[in-house]
Order: C-alpha cells, then sequence, then structure tokens
C-alpha cells in the first residue's frame, strides 16, 4: 500500500529506534521522508539508503530542534529538497533520569528544551505551509508517564505530559484548515534505551503490562502511520497510548 506516495514527512530524531521505525513505516507507504538527527550522520545515511531501497526519496538533516536555527534550517532543507511538508512527527527526546531533589537545573532544561520545546518550534515551523495546502499531520511521541508520572523521571514526565496540552492546542487551532494534531504515547518499547536497564526492572515492568510483554518500535510506528493517513482525517486532539495496557 502505497496511499502516502504524495506526501512529505519529517520525523525527528529518525536514525535510529522509534524513529527510525517511523521513517520506514511511513516511507513504506509512499511518503517522502526528511531524516532528521542530532549526532549520527552514519546511522541517517542508513535509514535513508533503506527508504531509498524501498523505493521512495529521502534525505537527512542534522539539526537541533532545540533551539530555533536548528528547526528553521530543518524546514528549509525539507521545502527545498522536496517544496512541502505535509506530515510532522516530533520524536526526538532526551532523558536525564534522577529523584526530583537530586535533579539538576540543567537536566531539567535539557530534557524540556529538547521533547517539549523542541516540539513546539518544529509544530510552528510547519504550520504556515500546512495551513495554505489546508492539509496536515502533526503526531508527536509521547509516553505514558505523561500521563501516570513516574519515579525519577520528572522532567521527562512533565515535558510528555507538556506535549499533551501543546497538541490539544495546535488540534483546536488548526483544525479549522484540516490540520490533525495527536500524540501517540508508547509503554515499555524495546530499544537501546530500555536494553540498557536491568533484567530485574524489565521483568517487574512486563508483569505490569496486560500483553505480557514489551512493545516494539514497528508497533509505535503503525500507530503513527494510521494516525498520518486520510482514514484518520476525523481524529484530532488525542493520545493513543501504544503500551499493552500499561496505563489504563
Amino acid at each position: 500500500m502505497r496511499d502516502m506516495a504524495d506526501r512529505v514527512a519529517i520525523v525527528t530524531g529518525a536514525s535510529r529506534g522509534i524513529g527510525r521505525a517511523i521513517a520506514l513505516s511511513l516511507g513504506r507507504r509512499g511518503a517522502k521522508i526528511v531524516v532528521n538527527y542530532a549526532h549520527s550522520a552514519e546511522a541517517a545515511e542508513a535509514v535513508v539508503e533503506e527508504l531509498i531501497q524501498m523505493g521512495t526519496e529521502a534525505h537527512a538533516v542534522q539539526a537541533d530542534v532545540s533551539i530555533q536555527e536548528g528547526v528553521s534550517a530543518l524546514v528549509k532543507a525539507c521545502l527545498d529538497r522536496f517544496g512541502t511538508v505535509d506530515i510532522l512527527v516530533n520524536n526526538a527526546g532526551v532523558a536525564r533520569d534522577q529523584l526530583s531533589m537530586r535533579l539538576k537545573d540543567e537536566d531539567w532544561d535539557a530534557v524540556l528544551a529538547t521533547d517539549l520545546k523542541g516540539a513546539f518550534l518544529c509544530a510552528k515551523a510547519v504550520q504556515r505551509t500546512m495551513l495554505r495546502k489546508r492539509w496536515g499531520r502533526i503526531i508527536s511521541i509521547g509516553s505514558v508517564v505523561g500521563l501516570t508520572g513516574n519515579v525519577g523521571q520528572a522532567n521527562y514526565a512533565a515535558a510528555k505530559a507538556g506535549l499533551i496540552g501543546l497538541t490539544k492546542t495546535l488540534a483546536r487551532e488548526l483544525g479549522s484548515r484540516g490540520i490533525t494534531a495527536n500524540v501517540v504515547a508508547p509503554g515499555f518499547v524495546e530499544t537501546d534505551m530500555t536494553a540498557s536497564l536491568d533484567e530485574s526492572l524489565v521483568a517487574q515492568a512486563r508483569e505490569r503490562i496486560p500483553l505480557e510483554r514489551l512493545g516494539s518500535p514497528k508497533d509505535v510506528a503503525a500507530a503513527v502511520a494510521f494516525l498520518a493517513s486520510d482514514e484518520a482525517s476525523y481524529i484530532t486532539g488525542q493520545v493513543l497510548c501504544v503500551d499493552g495496557g500499561l496505563a489504563m
């Protein structure tokens, strides 16, 4: 199915993990992809090569989405290469976990800057193009901890909760122009981040999940692809948990 052959998508933080899976999922459906990355050019180019091999166009762009200059350069690169942007996936994120009483100001600021401010800056930057087309999809990757909170993640949980408020506001502001805004909130997903966790912690997490398994990046990517499609044109301002039932 290549129902997105006329769409262009920016996926932030797309060189690995969930972002990579999202880029490949959208590319498989025909979308042209801007693969944003912060540090790993080699990994980003590998994703671009995979996309080209499946028959779509792709372009890697290094940019720090936590600053205006980075976001402006990212969106300009997309417009220069493909002429438009239809889909924005705010996936870029960092985590610096610590109990709140020990959390350093710089670790609070770093997480909020990338995970929340970055999503805001990107959403703001693509709006003008989407408004002209009267079509657009803004999808932000949140987390179930944005709904539940989590010990040692005051900064991360606050940023992901903030994404929900930002998204609902965008949905209200942009809905009349055919632009939807939604959040996909993963639970425990098998990524580089969870691979470094102690096995006993992973086992405890699995026991709390009704489906009794960790999710995969492909599970999250499938939800994003649906929300980016025409089939989801009447869904906006929502939080879709992809968590095996963890947060219910």
